[in-house]
């Protein structure tokens, strides 16, 4: 199955967060391509490097979510980007949205740092923050219909079964990947199950409250 679109029939703000995220994850693909795998292992982040000296290397925790390793790795990011993230940014509101878009990045980020501290291997994407968004919208779209590809036909699914058919995909890798992902490299399993699951829990934290109706009583 392979997401195409989903219903924005009740998204009521512009997502000009998600639509920033996406340009700025281009340009920053645009300035690798330039630059090289020595602008590559400058900026992503390096576990050995990084807990050899983090207060100098801390940045690269942020600046490794906007890089990407290939034309098939960026595409896929912001394409489930760009499905899922407009609702929940119209959920959580612009600031709200962004700051968990950040938080969810850094958490994936860490956990992958667990099970690879003696790596000299960049870990880079932005699939930890965006795994993220997908654990939000988990949480409050369940039954929302999301358009998949599948068998050469685009049928509408319920989100449940769309991103709880991938979720259980990133555990079942993450537990077949864990002997060797610190000298092989490959997918971060690990940071997707780490963002979706942090996304899930933070979303009672960051979604916008509905204020409580008020009345002048005579």
């Amino acid at each position: 199955m392979f997401p195409i679109g989903d219903d924005n029939s009740s998204r009521k703000v512009i997502p000009f967060v998600t639509y920033g995220l996406l340009m700025i994850n281009v340009a920053v693909f645009y300035l690798m391509m330039q630059g090289g795998y020595e602008f590559i292992y400058r900026w992503a982040f390096v576990p050995v490097r990084f807990l050899s000296n983090p207060l100098d290397d801390w940045p690269t925790i942020f600046t490794s979510m906007f890089m990407h390793a290939s034309w098939a790795h960026i595409f896929g990011n912001m394409l489930y980007l760009g499905i899922f993230g407009d609702n929940v940014e119209d959920k959580f509101g612009h600031l709200r949205y962004l700051l968990f878009y950040m938080i969810c990045g850094i958490i994936a980020t860490l956990a992958q740092l667990l099970f690879i501290t003696g790596s000299e291997i960049p870990l880079l994407g932005a699939s930890g923050a965006i795994a993220g968004i997908l654990g939000a919208y988990f949480l409050m779209f369940p039954r929302k219909q999301v358009y998949v590809l599948f068998l050469f036909r685009i049928v509408p699914m319920p989100a449940y079964i769309v991103l709880g058919l991938w979720i259980v995909l990133q555990m079942f890798s993450s537990i077949g990947t864990i002997t060797t992902m610190e000298d092989a490299g490959g997918v971060a399993y690990i940071a997707h199950v780490a963002g979706f699951i942090a996304g899930f829990f933070l979303t009672r934290i960051f979604r916008k409250r509905r204020s409580a109706p008020r009345y002048y009583i005579s």
